[in-house]
């Protein structure tokens, strides 16, 4: 339900044109060429076979170039993906009821000044809010999925849309209606609630029956009594293998993203939104150009907006309990690229698949990265901190290898292309290192793109590496330590693993290695986060996990 496609340079777009397309149709690669080079990168995912997987389609105007599927649609029986098998489709959900509310506009049904009152008289604050802040999320309105414990047992339960409403309602806003951009799931709610108060129909009767019967788009929405042929199973981490994905109503992802579909159904509904005239051309040049605070964010409604090696595209992608998804469409190019996967785990990352299938389909690929060796010893002078504002990474070399470690964040291995020059984990963005006259290294310059040409994050190095202690524990001490860690917003184990290593880990992610910096302080090897445990003397009851800005309170159960 979240908007996770990165977000790179502001892109505001003209009138469509389809004279780029027409003159590189000579040299753009052909449906082989597409599909051998999508099947290449699906190669190097290293995909399990007896796993969750992908499906994905690359399309250019009406002509498909390529499908593909990894993995398993059911693990459990042992059927593997297949293109067309449905999917929850998470927060591209978004641009389905964005567009659906501007369909109503443009039918003199609504504006998008009105204010939030007018369709929802006593939602508090109302007069102040107006759909155009609901839907390019600057409403300041508290997002229910980001309440403490929401998100565990009170997203499984059936709701209304009143009902769901009600949940958020009275919660203290986030800041003043128009004031700034933050993403926000009830802002969306309130979309489809506005939908229905203006049409009598549930949110999704009226999206299906305004739009998507109407293209032929095969999307839907699952309602609880109603079987939907290909849906697959979606799954979740636990441990080293994968369990079932967290249940969740399907009434509370509601208009910010309940619906499923699969990546033909989302070529389809490219076509309709962008090619084939189904909004007024202002309407639609509203949707996909970001405006006042959501400018920053590159955010329309429901939609984001980026540049792909130069070329303008739109975006979304989506995260919801056993499902991931991103959709691109480059408008000059008239090029759809649809992924969908059915685990919760964020690999293989989709955003940089998405980016790379678009760019070989346009016939801009992204050149080859390609490693060289550089020894430990050569990689020590690039360890240090670098920072600038709120941004800060640490760089140390880890068994040989260089990581970069963002405050807050995991760390992230750096993979040396010469002169300087790195690829920065699995994804396409790339950092170079600046030396001063002496050749001291004294800043880097991160490209998010991977591309010089394309937005850069210039960061000066400023300090030394900072020496982590790493105190031996007693077999004591770490068994004190030991167990079982529940808050209100997640839980978290403690224990030793086969090999002897103190280890932690949150329900579905992967173990992470803990090291002491007193007997009961302890730090996460592989993410900035520590924990303390208390009271300082007898028996471990609590534990304290910071990271970055968040700090959870958890108990430890008997």
């Amino acid at each position: 339900m979240n908007f996770s496609a990165t977000r790179r340079a502001v892109v505001l777009l003209g009138a469509l044109s389809l004279a780029p397309w027409a003159a590189w149709a000579d040299t753009l690669p052909d449906a082989a060429a597409v599909a051998r080079y999508a099947q290449g990168l699906l190669d190097e995912q290293g995909i399990d076979p007896k796993g969750p997987g992908l499906t994905l389609l690359v399309a250019r105007g009406d002509t498909l170039l390529a499908t593909a599927a990894r993995g398993q649609a059911s693990i459990e029986l042992g059927v593997p993906l297949a293109p067309d098998h449905v999917m929850r489709l998470g927060s591209i959900t978004k641009q389905f009821a964005a567009a659906t509310l501007l369909r109503l506009v443009d039918e003199g049904k609504a504006s998008l000044d009105d204010p939030l009152s007018k369709y929802l008289p006593d939602y508090p604050n109302g007069q102040a809010i107006t759909l155009t802040q609901l839907l390019n999320h600057t409403s300041g309105i508290k997002s229910y999925t980001g309440i403490g414990g929401y998100m565990h047992n009170p997203i499984r339960h059936d709701l209304s849309t009143q009902e769901l409403v009600a949940v958020f309602k009275d919660q203290p806003a986030d800041f003043a209606p128009g004031a700034r951009w933050a993403y926000n799931n009830s802002g969306y709610v309130l979309v489809g609630a506005v939908i229905e108060a203006i049409t009598g129909k549930s949110w999704h009767e009226a999206l299906q029956s305004n739009w998507l019967q109407p293209n032929r788009v095969a999307v839907s929405y699952p309602a609880p009594d109603r079987l939907i042929p290909g849906h697959v199973a979606g799954y979740t981490r636990s441990g080293n293998g994968w369990a079932p994905a967290g249940l969740v109503s399907m009434t509370q992802p509601h208009a910010a993203g309940a619906l499923v579909g699969n990546v033909e159904s989302l070529w389809r509904w490219n076509q309709a939104l962008h090619e084939k005239g189904l909004l007024k051309p202002s309407t639609y040049q509203r949707m996909v150009t970001p405006q006042g605070p959501a400018e920053a964010s590159r955010y329309g409604f429901g939609i984001g907006t980026d540049r792909i090696r130069g070329m303008a595209a739109l975006q979304h992608g989506g995260g919801i309990h056993g499902f991931g998804t991103v959709l691109y469409y480059l408008p000059a190019q008239r090029i759809t690229v649809a992924l969908l996967r059915n685990s919760d785990r964020a690999t293989p990352e989709l955003d940089p698949l998405a980016r790379r299938l678009s760019a070989f389909a346009a016939g801009k690929a992204y050149p080859a990265a390609v490693p060289v060796a550089v020894p430990p010893a050569t990689l020590k002078a690039f360890e240090g901190v670098y920072s600038q504002g709120a941004v800060t990474r640490t760089l140390r070399v880890v068994d040989g290898k260089l990581v970069s470690q963002r405050a807050g964040g995991s760390t992230v291995p750096l993979t040396p292309l010469g002169q300087d020059r790195f690829a920065v984990g699995t994804g396409l963005a790339q950092l170079q290192f600046q030396r001063n006259a002496a050749g001291a290294v004294t800043g880097q310059v991160y490209y998010p793109d991977g591309d010089d040409q394309g937005p850069v994050e210039p960061l000066p190095r400023t300090g030394d590496l900072p020496q982590r202690p790493d105190l031996a524990l007693s077999e004591a001490q770490r068994q004190a330590l030991v167990g079982q860690y529940v808050g209100e917003r997640l839980s978290f184990s403690v224990f030793v693993d086969p090999q002897g290593v103190l280890r932690g880990q949150v329900p579905g992610q992967p173990a992470v290695t803990l090291k002491a910096s007193a007997p009961r302080e302890l730090y996460v090897v592989e993410v900035d986060a520590s924990l303390s445990f208390g009271p300082a003397e007898g028996e471990v009851q609590t534990v304290v996990l910071k990271q970055g800005p968040g700090r959870f309170e958890l108990k430890r159960q008997r």
